[in-house]
């Protein structure tokens, strides 16, 4: 029996506890950030909030207690925004067992310092955790998961037999799951393709059609794979699920939070504006700046994520940057 606990109430979370639940062999418990929220979800026995009409599965507990909700769990998967993951590891780190596997499955960086989830939990728990800890990241539109819509994901760990226990809870016979080494790699995936969609998003909002969107698709993989590798990453990854796959479905999906902000960017609507009626955090806004920075840091050329950081936070208007982009310097592909 798999004693597993989901930390964060966000639609992502509730689709793991729910996949891992389905199983006879997995114990689900949630840990939520209030005694109200651990209550109406008990209550209601489902999220209304961001996946309502889907059901916690039979015995899943709900608790605000983080020593309650950690006992004897043997997998633990931190599902929360980027900006308050380490908040969360540090509420969560003395309740962890000793011989727990760690699972993160937020996509970002954390600011000001661009640090991926798993340099975040180095800094805060033991080193031993931090070696056996997994990410999972892919084309995860969680409302076509739950919905029992084929779909694919990768869970990274440097400790093989770990991902394959995290691979195994939560593989369904719709959600077919794959294991991989290259932890940042996959990390840094999950995170760059948020520009690529925001991006996306502009190219449709404007009306621009298939070619542009495809060329700029294109070559948005091939900037955020430069950056990966100069961080460390395997190009290869940046071919699979975790890239490719991510940046198709946030690309193109009506679901995708990143590409109906630039949308609404080309319709003339401010940031704060478009967030404003927005439940979920938009990943892609601070993972710009934080690219940008990587980029002039490590000396990788980033033509399209610079222009999108124009557009952001430099009120460049979305026509100024796609002519931009077309009149740079002709070159090699």
């Amino acid at each position: 029996m798999n004693n597993i606990t989901v930390v964060g109430v966000t639609t992502w979370g509730v689709t793991l506890g729910v996949l891992a639940g389905q199983s006879s062999n997995n114990k689900i418990s949630i840990l939520s950030r209030t005694e109200i929220e651990a209550t109406k979800l008990s209550t209601e026995n489902e999220c209304s909030r961001f996946l309502p009409g889907v059901k916690f599965p039979d015995g899943c507990r709900f608790t605000h207690y983080a020593d309650k909700a950690l006992e004897d769990a043997n997998v633990v998967i931190v599902a929360v925004p980027s900006h308050t993951f380490r908040e969360n590891i540090i509420h969560i780190a003395d309740a962890i067992p000793s011989d727990a596997i760690l699972v993160s499955a937020t996509k970002g960086l954390e600011m000001p310092q661009k640090l991926r989830m798993t340099e975040i939990v180095a800094q805060e728990i033991s080193q031993e955790i931090c070696d056996g800890m997994c990410v999972i990241s892919g084309p995860n539109l969680a409302k076509e998961i739950v919905e029992g819509k084929p779909s694919s994901s990768v869970v990274a760990s440097i400790n093989e037999s770990n991902a394959e226990l995290v691979r195994d809870i939560i593989m369904r016979p719709t959600f077919r799951i794959y294991t991989s080494k290259d932890v940042s790699g996959v990390e840094l995936c999950g995170t760059l393709k948020n520009i690529i969609a925001i991006g996306a998003g502009i190219v449709d909002g404007l009306g621009l059609g298939d070619n542009s969107k495809a060329a700029y698709i294109t070559r948005g993989i091939a900037e955020i794979t430069r950056l990966g590798v100069a961080l460390g990453a395997s190009s290869s990854t940046f071919a699979g699920l975790a890239g490719v796959g991510d940046i198709v479905a946030t690309s193109f999906s009506k679901l995708s939070r990143n590409r109906y902000l630039g949308e609404q960017i080309a319709h003339g609507k401010t940031i704060k504006e478009i967030t404003g009626n927005m439940n979920n955090v938009v990943e892609g806004i601070q993972t710009t700046r934080a690219a940008v920075e990587l980029g002039e840091e490590y000396g990788v050329e980033l033509p399209i994520t610079e222009a999108i950081y124009k557009i952001l936070f430099e009120d460049m208007s979305p026509l100024e940057g796609i002519q931009e982009l077309m009149s740079r310097r002709p070159t090699s592909e």
